[in-house]
């Protein structure tokens, strides 16, 4: 059965910044919606980090160091909440939404391993899976188009609202329903199972990474290394 006729749940975080290893979750969203676009169930988490909140990255989703203490959860027992939850969305077989997946489920599992807690793979017993990247595949299915990729770049291509973007509420809503009208445009990838699209997409996230990869060694970054696991980086150890 195809994807898009089926509900999707998207999964969205907001962080203390841009490095899976060292950064922190701040809050984070676990989204359902059905097949109309209709949001059925919806939970959210605000973490107190353990670590101060750097300014660029309160700039950009809201959270202050000061309000993430205040009102914030203890970390290890939100991620512990939030891992199960997306496990429990995998296990039932629902496509998980994650824009740009290779950062926020690596984020996941960073958290894990920071608090001795299972992983997603663990929990699953495989690589998380079935996963719906909106980045990897308009990429894909629109490999030349110019411009920004962001989720705000997506949501404007394709028509989408994006009401307060960099909360993980909004920005799951937007990446589920843009990944949904990605698929309704470019009907080979909507007819495709969860399964086979997923497939897809780790092959295509490859064949992206190889690119810039090369791309960077004709330029200024000869020796910059480009990940090409997706849709988790493995861990160094």
């Amino acid at each position: 059965m195809s994807w898009i006729t089926g509900p999707l749940v998207a999964f969205d975080l907001e962080t203390t910044g841009t490095d899976v290893e060292t950064d922190r979750i701040v809050t984070a969203a676990v989204v359902r919606l059905e097949p109309d676009g209709a949001i059925s169930a919806e939970r959210t988490w605000l973490l107190n980090p353990g670590v101060a909140i750097p300014e660029q990255a309160s700039a950009i989703h809201g959270i202050s160091t000061r309000h993430a203490r205040e009102h914030g959860v203890s970390a290890p027992s939100a991620i512990e909440e939030i891992t199960q939850a997306v496990a429990e969305v995998l296990h039932s077989g629902t496509p998980l939404v994650v824009m740009n997946a290779r950062y926020d489920l690596s984020m996941l599992d960073r958290e894990c391993q920071r608090y001795g807690l299972e992983s997603l793979s663990e929990r699953l017993g495989i690589v998380p899976s079935p996963v719906i990247d909106p980045l990897v595949i308009d990429k894909h299915v629109d490999k030349y188009r110019k411009g920004k990729r962001a989720l705000h770049a997506l949501c404007a291509h394709y028509g989408v609202s994006l009401e307060d973007a960099h909360d993980a509420r909004a920005d799951a809503v937007a990446a589920a329903r843009v990944v949904r009208c990605m698929g309704e445009k470019h009907r080979p990838v909507g007819m495709m199972s969860s399964t086979d699209l997923h497939e897809l997409q780790v092959r295509a996230a490859a064949a992206q990474s190889a690119s810039l990869q090369a791309y960077l060694r004709r330029t200024a970054s000869p020796t910059a290394v480009v990940e090409s696991a997706w849709p988790v980086i493995p861990r160094s150890r």
